[in-house]
C-alpha cells in the first residue's frame, strides 16, 4: 500500500468525520482502528484514517500513541499527516492537542503546524482565531459543560498555547481571503518569527480550499474534517491522487440482523435526537449513577430490555442525560470514574447487542464509540454514503465473523431524526 495522504484521528467518531469528508471528495480512503497489524490485509487506499482514543487520555500516552501511528503511516509513502482534532478544539490546559501538535512536529520535521477546526458545513468558524460554535463563541455554547473536556475559551491561540512548548501565531481572514500565496506568505513569516504553531482563521468552505492547498505542501497540519476537505481537493486538483468515485450501495450489501443503538453523548443535539427517536422506537435510559454503583446488573437489565424487543425493530439503549444530571452523579463519585463507568457500561452493552445477533449498531458519543469498538475488537471499516454531515455509514473489514454496518456519531453531530435515518440507510426501517 503507496499512501499519500495519512490521518491520525482522536477518537474514532472524529476519525469516521473525516473519512466521510475524504470519501465525499472521491478519495479512495480507509479508516482503521488504532495502529494496523501487520498481518492485517488492507486495501488499496490514497487515504488512511487511523483512530486512535486519545483525546481524553494522559497528553503522555496520547503523544505515544500518535507518534506510532505517524511512523506507520510515513513508513507507507504518506506525504502529509493530518492530525484530526475535534471542530470544537475539545483539550484542556493539560493536553492533548498542544503535546501532539509538538510531537508530530518534530517527527515530521515541520517547521510550523498550520491548526484550524473550522468546519463551515457543521456550524464551527474561525475569525480573528476565536472558535465559533453557530453564532456564538465557543465558550458560550452547549461545550461549556462537555463532561471531559469543558471549553471555556474561544480563543484558540490562548488555548493552544496553555498546552504547547512553542509559540502560536494567527493567519488572519485577511491573508486567507487573499489566497494560497498569501497564506504561505503568512505561514512562512510566522516560522521566521520563531513560531511553531498558526491559527487560521476559516468561515467560508472556500476559505478551506485555500488553507488546504496551502497545508498540502507541508509535512503537517492540524485540524477538523474541513482541513480535510481542503486538502483532498488540493490532492485531487495537484494529481496526487485520482478521483475516484466510490460504490455506497456496497456498504450495506448483505448484512442483515437485528438493529439497534447506543448513545453516551450528553451533547444537547443528542439529547434531543432521543427525544425525538422515543416517538418512532422503543428507547431505554440507563442510570448513571446504577452504572457506577451496579453495573453488572445495570449492563444485564438493558440487555434483557434490548433481547425482548429487538425482533420488532431497532431499540436504543441511552446513557445519556442534561448536564445537571451529569454534574450530580459526577459530585458524587467523581468526573473520572463516572465517565468510565459509563464507557464501560455502554461498550458492555454493545457488545451484548452484537452478541444477540444485532449487525445493524448505531453508536452516539466519542468517548461511547470509542470504547464499544475497542469491546468489540473491529480492526477497520470501508467508508460509505452520509447519514448526516459529518457521519458516514461504515462497513467492518479484516475482523472474523459476519459483516457489520455501523454509524459512530460525534455528539453534536446530526439532526433532531438521526436515529431514523442511520437505520432507514442501513435498510432497518422503523415505524
Amino acid at each position: 500500500m503507496s499512501l499519500t495522504l495519512g490521518v491520525i484521528a482522536d477518537d474514532y467518531t472524529g476519525a469516521s468525520d473525516l473519512a466521510n469528508t475524504l470519501t465525499k471528495e472521491s478519495v479512495r480512503t480507509l479508516q482503521t482502528i488504532g495502529v494496523p497489524d501487520a498481518a492485517l490485509a488492507l486495501p488499496d487506499a490514497d487515504a488512511v484514517v487511523v483512530s486512535l482514543k486519545s483525546r481524553s487520555v494522559p497528553a503522555e500516552e496520547a503523544v505515544k500513541m500518535s507518534l506510532a501511528a505517524c511512523a506507520w503511516l510515513k513508513a507507507r509513502g504518506a506525504s502529509h499527516i493530518l492530525f484530526k482534532v475535534c471542530s470544537t478544539f475539545d483539550s484542556t490546559d493539560a493536553g492533548n492537542i498542544g503535546p501532539v501538535t509538538d510531537a508530530l512536529r518534530l517527527a515530521t520535521g515541520a517547521a510550523i503546524v498550520p491548526v484550524t477546526p473550522a468546519f463551515p458545513e457543521t456550524g464551527r468558524t474561525v475569525f480573528m482565531g476565536h472558535l465559533f460554535v453557530g453564532t456564538v463563541p465557543l465558550n458560550e455554547s452547549p461545550l461549556k459543560d462537555h463532561p471531559l473536556n469543558p471549553m471555556t475559551d474561544a480563543d484558540l491561540r490562548r488555548v493552544l498555547a496553555r498546552q504547547s512548548t512553542g509559540r502560536v501565531g494567527l493567519v488572519p481572514l485577511k491573508d486567507v481571503a487573499a489566497g494560497v500565496d498569501a497564506i504561505r506568505a503568512r505561514l512562512e513569516a510566522l516560522a521566521l518569527d520563531g513560531r511553531t504553531a498558526a491559527i487560521v482563521d476559516a468561515v467560508f468552505d472556500a476559505d478551506l480550499v485555500a488553507i488546504g492547498a496551502a497545508a498540502a505542501g507541508l509535512p503537517l497540519s492540524t485540524g477538523a474534517s474541513g482541513l480535510g476537505l481542503g486538502l483532498a481537493r488540493a490532492l485531487v486538483a495537484g494529481g496526487r491522487v485520482l478521483s475516484q468515485a466510490g460504490d455506497g450501495g456496497a456498504i450495506t450489501q448483505g448484512i442483515a440482523g437485528l438493529a439497534a443503538a447506543v448513545a453516551g453523548s450528553c451533547s444537547a443535539a443528542t439529547l434531543e435526537q432521543i427525544a425525538v427517536a422515543e416517538r418512532v422506537m422503543p428507547v431505554l435510559r440507563l442510570s448513571a449513577e446504577r452504572l457506577v454503583t451496579h453495573p453488572d446488573e445495570e449492563v444485564a437489565d438493558a440487555l434483557a430490555w434490548a433481547k425482548g424487543r429487538l425482533a420488532a425493530g431497532p431499540v436504543l439503549i441511552a446513557a445519556s442525560d442534561n448536564p445537571e444530571q451529569v454534574a450530580q452523579v459526577q459530585a458524587r463519585f467523581g468526573r473520572t470514574a463516572a465517565g468510565l463507568a459509563v464507557e464501560h457500561g455502554t461498550a458492555a452493552i454493545s457488545q451484548g447487542l452484537v452478541a444477540a445477533g444485532v449487525r445493524r449498531l448505531v453508536i452516539a458519543g466519542g468517548e461511547t464509540s470509542g470504547a464499544s469498538v475497542d469491546r468489540l475488537g473491529l480492526p477497520a471499516f470501508l467508508v460509505g454514503p452520509e447519514i448526516a454531515p459529518g457521519v458516514p455509514l461504515l462497513r467492518t473489514a479484516g475482523q472474523a465473523g459476519e459483516p457489520m454496518v455501523l454509524a459512530l456519531k460525534s455528539g453534536n453531530f446530526g439532526g433532531p431524526d438521526f436515529f431514523a435515518r442511520a437505520f432507514a440507510l442501513m435498510g432497518a426501517g422503523v415505524a
